[in-house]
């Protein structure tokens, strides 16, 4: 078979013949029923996947049927519990990380205030050191001239 071809070749048809004698003694009541399949045409090329004409059926596994049987209301309430404080745990969690977070920023707000704080000290200081000897200077003018 070529590799780029369009279309395979058709398979044979399948016929079967099958008789029925509906009282089993007399041969002119014999039912004859004639099945004829044949494999639907399928095109496939190298990079495309075979499409047929119906969807596969859905299997259900073992594992499936073990996980979604019927159960007693009182593990299904339990487990429904168990689920709901798994979830206020994680919410808690959550809560708490929160939390931690505002309190180291607002640490880190205080620190910075008290630095920008020191720095204002700082500064205050000396704008009074500097007004002090201006005002020592100040004092200094019109002692020689006294009237």
């Amino acid at each position: 078979m070529p590799l780029f071809t369009r279309s395979a070749p058709a398979a044979p048809a399948e016929t079967s013949t099958t008789t029925h004698n509906s009282q089993g003694i007399l041969p002119s009541h014999n039912q004859t029923t004639t099945t004829t399949s044949a494999s639907p045409k399928r095109s496939s090329t190298l990079f495309s996947r075979r499409r047929s004409p119906s969807p596969p059926p859905v299997r259900h596994s073992t594992t499936h049927n073990l996980l979604h049987r019927r159960e007693d209301a009182s593990i299904s309430a339990a487990r429904e519990r168990v689920m709901n404080a798994e979830k206020s745990e994680r919410d808690a969690d959550r809560a708490l990380m929160q939390a931690r977070d505002a309190v180291k920023e607002a640490r880190e707000h205080v620190r910075k205030l008290e630095i920008e704080a020191k720095e204002e000290a700082r500064l205050a200081k000396i704008k009074s050191d500097q007004a002090r000897s201006l005002g020592k200077r100040g004092k200094m003018l019109g002692r020689r001239h006294t009237l």
